[in-house]
Formats: structure tokens, C-alpha cells, sequence
């Protein structure tokens, strides 16, 4: 079985994510989007299958979510998508691929829908 996760190691959830993944026996591939970053349009597809709006795929605890003014309801979807292209810091993780669809696993049970 492939399985992709985009992870944050200093993130509990992600971490815990990670080790239910590899508990299967399986070794997923680690990508450490805060260092390399989906692209605009991997971002929209993992979104899209994971079933989120944009909003939903974006963190919105810290400090850089009130900063940049990004709680106003009026921002469009493109709008979000640049914030987060230009601050991965913002999107939700950890976001997981397998063969059987994308889920953001917060809480992190939610990986063993589609393990």
C-alpha cells in the first residue's frame, strides 16, 4: 500500500498520525510541507478529495492567522490559497494519501479510514 503524509514534527497530531501509519506495517512517504510545500494545484486536488472547502484545509491557530486578517468571512477561496502558498505554516495537517482517498487526520483516528 502507498501512503503519503504531509507532515509537521512538531506536531503531536502528525506525529501520532505517523506512528498509526507505520504500526500497519507500512512505511509512508514523509513530506515535510513547511520544507517543501505542495504546489498550488496538489493543494487544490488534496483538498478537493479530501471533501474540505479551503477554509476548512487552512490553520487557523496562531499567530499568523490573525496577523494576516484571514478569520473575514468574505475572503475568497483564491485568496486563502495564496495565503497559504506563500505561508505553508497555514495549511492543516497532517493531510494523508492512500489509495482509498485523502483525509486530514485531526484527530488522528481519522487516518484508519482509509488505511
Amino acid at each position: 500500500m502507498s501512503v503519503t503524509i504531509y507532515h509537521n514534527p512538531v506536531c503531536g497530531t502528525s506525529r501520532k498520525t505517523l506512528e498509526a501509519i507505520r504500526a500497519t506495517g507500512v512505511e509512508p512517504e514523509i513530506i515535510e510541507y513547511l520544507k517543501t510545500p505542495p504546489s498550488r494545484a496538489q493543494l487544490q486536488e488534496l483538498i478537493a478529495k479530501a471533501g474540505l472547502t479551503v477554509r476548512q484545509a487552512m490553520r487557523n491557530k496562531g499567530d499568523l492567522y490573525v496577523e494576516l486578517g484571514l478569520a473575514d468571512e468574505s475572503l475568497s477561496d483564491e485568496a486563502l490559497l495564496d495565503a497559504m502558498m506563500a505561508h505553508p505554516a497555514l495549511i492543516e495537517r497532517p493531510l494523508v494519501v492512500t489509495a482509498k482517498g485523502v483525509r486530514l487526520c485531526r484527530p488522528s483516528e481519522l487516518v484508519q479510514e482509509i488505511l
